[in-house]
């Protein structure tokens, strides 16, 4: 039997949720089914390599690496059609931006909408690959694979909760329109992202972020994270981006008031980077929280961190579907989120985890509960211990596409 050919393109291999779930799906893929090319923009990222040996991973592309690099840089390398794009695409977005009001302004997200638009012309083709049996785009924007790859059948991912997010749909619709198929990875995320595309309802398929509990347990005991996350005192710790949509700009605050309930051997430990840095480490300051918020920045393998975390609090203003959050379970751990519009379809509150309110003073109360409540802990822990939270089986939604 003829194996299907099946083309991935990715971003880059950051420290982030779609980058783990996109390593669950390469992990499931059976290679004596199916040949898999993985086109990845921009070869950057603690998880490059943990990418299989068994997937064909294709050479960095020029114009391609350029789309989300510094412009300084790709000035100096003379990538001027993709330098100019962006250029462009900044002036667009911010005029866009401008006329926006209220919520709208503030959850404004189209802007990489607007910088694949203008690049796009700049790019090459990708043509000379061959035609594929299948063609996937892992993360928005889709532009790449809808526009520069051949392939018969082509699907996107939605990996946010489109409630949380102002897109400019103008923008957006003709390039989600132009694929045969849009995976959702829940129910959450489907109702939400047909609020603002309701035209694309025949095109939705939901699947999960797949995740192989094998490959999460066997990272977990590959290191030995005593020196930097002591096994003294109450030890949280969250994982992600330091972003808006994480809100660990609240943490500091949120453990303060922990600390001042009773908890004084808290430490909350933050794996992660991006652009709130600064935001967060003043946050820290402000709240006199230097012994206790502790950011331990980017970790190629963030598991050991997980396993050694007495809880795992995802503090998030929004998800789509938190792949930490069932890494942690995967792991046993008690889990704590916030109240983010799509939690209830992760968690059973007080089964295989809690839920507490997104206020920062009902956020704090409720993690202490968590904190003293040891027959809790282990109630959630005995649960998560005896269900199975892998779902390689998911994949087989990938070959029946094909």
């Amino acid at each position: 039997m003829k194996k299907g050919r099946v083309f991935v393109n990715m971003h880059y291999m950051e420290l982030g949720g779609a980058e783990r779930a996109l390593l669950g799906l390469l992990n499931a893929l059976d290679t004596s089914r199916v040949e898999v090319d993985l086109f990845i923009n921009q070869h950057t990222g603690e998880f490059m390599p943990l990418i299989p040996e068994k997937i064909h991973l294709l050479p960095e592309k020029r114009g391609y690496n350029a789309i989300e690099r510094p412009m300084k840089q790709i000035l100096l390398e003379g990538q001027l059609g993709v330098l100019y794009g962006r250029l462009k695409a900044k002036r667009l977005h911010a005029s866009y931006h401008a006329s926006l009001t209220g919520d709208a302004e503030r959850m404004d997200s189209s802007g990489f909408q607007y910088v694949a638009d203008a690049v796009q012309p700049f790019l090459p083709s990708l043509d000379y690959l061959g035609e594929y049996d299948l063609a996937i785009s892992f993360i928005t924007p889709h532009n790449i694979v809808l526009n520069k790859v051949k392939a018969k059948k082509k699907i996107a991912w939605i990996h946010t909760d489109y409630s949380t997010i102002h897109v400019n749909v103008e923008k957006e619709l003709p390039v989600w329109g132009g694929y045969d198929h849009i995976m959702s990875i829940s129910p959450d995320c489907t109702r939400s992202f047909l609020k603002t595309f309701p035209s694309l309802k025949d095109k939705i398929i939901e699947i999960e972020n797949i995740l192989s509990p094998d490959f999460v347990r066997t990272q977990a005991d590959l290191l030995d994270v005593t020196d930097e996350m002591p096994s003294t005192g109450i030890r949280l710790l969250s994982v992600g981006r330091y972003t808006h949509a994480k809100n660990y700009d609240n943490v500091p605050d949120i453990a303060r008031r922990i600390v001042e309930a009773g908890c004084p051997d808290l430490r909350w430990y933050i794996i992660g980077f991006g652009s709130d840095e600064a935001l967060i480490r003043q946050k820290i300051a402000d709240a006199g929280m230097q012994d206790h918020v502790i950011l331990l920045g980017k970790k190629e393998n963030p598991y050991p961190y997980i396993k050694a975390c007495d809880i795992y609090v995802q503090p998030s203003r929004y998800e789509g579907k938190s792949v930490t959050v069932r890494e942690a379970q995967v792991l046993c751990r008690p889990v704590v989120v916030t109240d983010y519009p799509t939690a209830k379809s992760q968690i059973s509150d007080g089964i295989d985890g809690v839920i507490v309110p997104m206020d920062n003073e009902a956020c704090a109360s409720g993690i202490v509960n968590v904190i003293k409540d040891k027959e809790l802990q282990n109630t959630v822990s005995n649960y998560l211990a005896t269900h199975d939270y892998g779902n390689e089986s998911e994949v087989e939604k990938i070959y029946r596409l094909l």
